[in-house]
């Protein structure tokens, strides 16, 4: 049950930082990123144990490239401007800290 919740939860921070990046340009980028790192880190701290963490990285992961494919009409969701490319990058380093960080 843990694992389907990690999952659902790293899915949902995923697509709120998709969404949330581009609506304020650069203050949105930092909210998404900041609301990333407390969302797993809470995963770890909550539940305990690093692979529910990693579960949910990897779900924030699957969410987010997914996004900056195209889609169906080919619209894009992330931009290959700075602010896309900070969200994926910085993602994924904020990520690694979250999932570094003792619970």
């Amino acid at each position: 049950m843990r694992f389907i919740y990690s999952v659902l939860l790293g899915s949902a921070l995923g697509a709120g930082s998709v969404f949330l990046h581009g609506s304020l340009k650069p203050l949105g980028l930092f909210l998404s990123l900041a609301a990333t790192c407390a969302g797993v880190w809470s995963i770890g701290r909550i539940w305990g144990g690093r692979n529910l963490r990693i579960i949910a990285s990897i779900a924030w992961l699957l969410v987010v490239l997914r996004a900056g494919f195209p889609g169906a009409s080919d619209e894009y969701l992330i931009e290959g401007t700075a602010v896309g490319v900070s969200l994926i990058n910085g993602g994924f380093l904020i990520l690694l800290l979250a999932v570094l960080l003792p619970s």
